[in-house]
């Protein structure tokens, strides 16, 4: 009993933070996987207009909007910020957790790609044998 107490006290201090998952799993409809390797992951995204997300997380990525855009992000400490993008527009973006709505009246699509790490120190080439 005591360790249950425990586990869900734990669960309520880490807050909605550590609730939040993987965008591909909380929403399907909007984000799909079209690669993956150990360094990135490239999600498709779509979303309808006035589509809205459940809460999720990314590491650092880079968007490339497919369409113009207007989203507001929602932080799980309830700050909102609204953010736009020109269809051909990259953007850098830190980890972050959030949730995402298209506040457009058209579908917004965009590739997001995720980044796992950081690279590893690229070794020199082998000098070739005289």
């Amino acid at each position: 009993m005591y360790r249950g107490l425990l586990v869900a006290t734990l669960l309520c201090l880490a807050g909605p933070a550590a609730m939040a998952q993987d965008p591909v799993k909380v929403a399907p409809d909007h984000y799909k996987v079209e690669f993956e390797n150990a360094q990135v992951r490239v999600l498709r995204i779509h979303y309808g207009p006035h589509d809205k997300s459940a809460m999720h997380s990314h590491p650092n990525n880079v968007v490339i909007f497919l369409t113009d855009a207007h989203v507001k992000f929602t932080t799980p400490d309830g700050k909102s910020v609204e953010r736009s993008g020109k269809a051909g527009e990259t953007t850098w973006n830190p980890a972050q957790t959030h949730t995402s709505e298209n506040l457009s009246d058209q579908p917004l699509d965009g590739i997001l790609v995720e980044l796992k790490s950081k690279p590893s120190a690229a070794k020199p080439a082998a000098k070739p044998a005289m």
